[in-house]
């Protein structure tokens, strides 16, 4: 067996893993490096989707392989010439854009593996999203075909039907496939492009020539798995993980199996974090309940996209101090994926979903405003008792809170601390809006040279401990120990001596 780390050796996210046997093998998520990314771009400067993986090739941010899909090939991209590795699948560990993000632009013949909720929520993002960043055109794409004779400039086939990839499915689920090739208002008009169907199938259907087996795990986002991939030698993979959350259980009993495994690759985002405190989903709720139990007019809750448990901490908030919980159509479309595959049933008569002033609706807006009717709240009917709502919002909903016009309130962020320049400007900017509304501000604040500091306890971090990470490698008791998703990988060795292997990416293990 060969172990490649493509990407993710020391960066957080990017992991692109392979695992390779004979004529066999598979990819462990296939993921946007952020840290890379942010090097040539930002958030109004991206890839040109009309030169496919052009630019992306020639910046270095995916692995220089003849792995593509080959409507995304332009004409002078050469990659021909470079090594086509054999690929059986791509297994996904969540649906975060740092794990998954690149796994569109893979080779379209090439399935997806995941749990019912990964996809779930993947389609959900696919069926919501405006920006032409290749990364979401999952499970669905549209085809690409040169827009002239010279083969530079590529278009999407505005005719055709969209293209689907052959989807793998770790759970035994019976809804999944009628919401995964069903497109936003196609009942209703004739204009909307339907989606060809490819194959849904169960893992144990499969023969990937390797055993795998999916276990969940507890991460900051639902459906999270890790893998064990049975070949010569049995391998273990975390993806993200934690055991601070509600499924908390779950991360235990995939240890318990993965005490078999000889070799393990697992996640280091912590490990440099000696200080760190290991604030629990628990404690969020608490710390949170606290402070809008006191509070005077509307409270604000800020949390990261897809944290659906800590949307779910707040609605239970918002129940037990008297308010009801305002969330955003975006945030009622995913709800609404969840129930009809999942029966991850939130939205009740506790929630209510924020009417935009807005001149047009995009498909899948209308769809959700017309299931969910009778949930519709105005701004204005916000602003006469705002002592009755927690609203969902974040940096990027701010302008519609000058139609609540609210004079003050309480605003707690639940998200993950600022990274990089621009995000800190974010910050800035969102103290801004927030002491315009004249609003009392938890979670962060704002120094005297705009640089924003964080308060500890109203966000819970989607990654394990540095300790509780010693003590599950402890149990776990592999030959070896590759770390990834880490900015600190030599902290593995002076932990665990020779048995942790460092490589760097396009660097090899073979056993």
């Amino acid at each position: 067996m060969k172990i490649t780390i493509y990407d993710g050796a020391n960066t957080i996210g990017g992991n692109k893993i392979y695992i390779k046997e004979g004529y066999n093998g598979i990819f462990l998520d296939f993921g946007m490096n952020f840290a890379n990314y942010s090097k040539y771009y930002e958030e109004y400067l991206s890839e040109r989707s009309a030169r496919g993986i052009y630019d992306l090739w020639h910046l270095n941010l995916i692995p220089k392989l003849n792995i593509y899909r080959s409507d995304l090939i332009p004409k002078d991209l050469g990659i021909y010439r470079y090594p086509k590795i054999p690929i059986n699948a791509v297994l996904i560990s969540h649906a975060h854009l740092d794990h998954v993000g690149n796994v569109a632009i893979l080779n379209e013949e090439i399935p997806m593996v995941g749990s019912s909720i990964t996809m779930t929520i993947l389609k959900a993002l696919r069926d919501t999203s405006t920006g032409k960043h290749l990364g979401i055109d999952l499970p669905y794409y549209s085809i690409k075909k040169p827009k002239d004779e010279k083969g530079y400039v590529l278009e999407s086939d505005r005719k055709s039907p969209y293209c689907s990839r052959k989807i793998i499915l770790t759970d035994d689920n019976k809804n999944i496939e009628e919401f995964i090739f069903y497109r936003p208002g196609q009942n209703s008009s004739n204009k909307v492009k339907k989606i060809n169907q490819n194959e849904v199938k169960m893992l144990y259907e499969e023969d990937f020539g390797f055993e795998i087996k999916a276990f969940e795990v507890d991460h900051s986002i639902y459906g999270a798995v890790g893998y064990i991939v049975e070949g010569d030698v049995s391998v273990a993979y975390t993806g993200d993980f934690r055991e601070h959350g509600k499924n908390k259980d779950k991360t235990k009993k995939f240890i318990k199996e993965a005490k078999n495994a000889s070799v393990l690759i697992t996640e280091g985002t912590r490990v440099n974090r000696d200080n760190d405190v290991n604030v629990s989903e628990e404690d969020v709720y608490n710390n949170s309940l606290k402070i809008i139990e006191n509070a005077k007019g509307l409270v604000i809750a800020d949390f990261s996209p897809r944290n659906f448990e800590r949307l779910e901490i707040f609605k239970e908030i918002a129940k037990k101090t008297g308010r009801e919980l305002v969330i955003t159509t975006k945030d009622a479309y995913f709800l609404w994926a969840l129930k009809e595959v999942d029966k991850i049933d939130i939205i009740d008569d506790d929630v209510k979903i924020y009417e935009n002033l807005k001149a047009t609706q995009y498909k899948w807006e209308e769809e959700i405003l017309d299931i969910y009717c009778n949930y519709i709240i105005s701004p204005f009917e916000i602003r006469k008792n705002c002592e009755n709502y927690i609203l969902c919002f974040s940096f990027y909903d701010m302008p519609h809170l000058l139609d609540v016009n609210p004079d003050g309130g309480i605003y707690i962020y639940s998200s993950s601390e600022a990274f990089g320049e621009e995000q800190e400007f974010s910050f800035l900017r969102l103290w801004n809006w927030l002491k315009h509304f004249n609003f009392e501000i938890y979670g962060f604040k704002v120094d005297e040279n705009g640089k924003p500091i964080f308060e500890k306890g109203f966000h819970t971090s989607g990654h394990i401990s540095k300790e509780g990470l010693r003590r599950v490698i402890e149990k776990i008791d592999p030959d070896y120990i590759i770390p990834v998703h880490t900015e600190n990988p030599e902290l593995f060795r002076w932990a665990f001596g020779e048995r942790v292997v460092l490589l760097n990416n396009g660097e090899s293990l073979e056993i």
